[in-house]
């Protein structure tokens, strides 16, 4: 049974062809793609993930706002009865050139699961999922 993601540009952030990248690479990987496409708020993202059932949330920004955006999701989502969605960001996520690691610790601290800098290889984000699904597909076995 294939897995459902909502994928999505959140925030103010128009640029559509990182999220068309993703989806084709996403949908190839065998997933059922819900992309709400670019100008989404959170509840846009909640919304879709509930409407769809779906699995994981992955959300792109490459605005440099994408800490303020995300600021308070998780907490959005378990309120929405998303405890255990996935969460995923990427993209070019903080204002400036910052070192790596304490952005993506702010992130894992916000409640996402993956965090991505700009550029990175779609196919590392398919070999998470694939492990993350895994995961709590065993866990929910146990």
């Amino acid at each position: 049974m294939k897995k459902t993601m909502v994928l999505g540009v959140i925030g103010a952030d128009c640029h559509a062809v990182g999220n068309k990248i993703l989806d084709y690479v996403f949908t190839e990987a065998g997933y059922n793609v819900v992309n709400i496409g670019v100008l989404s708020s959170q509840e846009d993202f909640i919304n879709a993930a509930v409407e769809t059932n779906a699995d994981v949330i992955v959300v792109s920004s490459l605005y440099g706002h994408g800490e303020m955006d995300c600021r308070g999701l998780r907490e959005k989502c378990d309120e929405a009865g998303l405890k255990d969605i996935l969460l995923y960001v990427g993209g070019n996520l903080v204002v400036g050139k910052q070192d790596w690691e304490p952005v993506k610790k702010r992130f894992l601290d916000m409640g996402f699961d993956r965090v991505y800098p700009s550029g990175s290889d779609p196919k590392d984000a398919i070999a998470d999922l694939e492990s993350d699904l895994n995961n709590a597909l065993c866990a929910a076995n146990f």
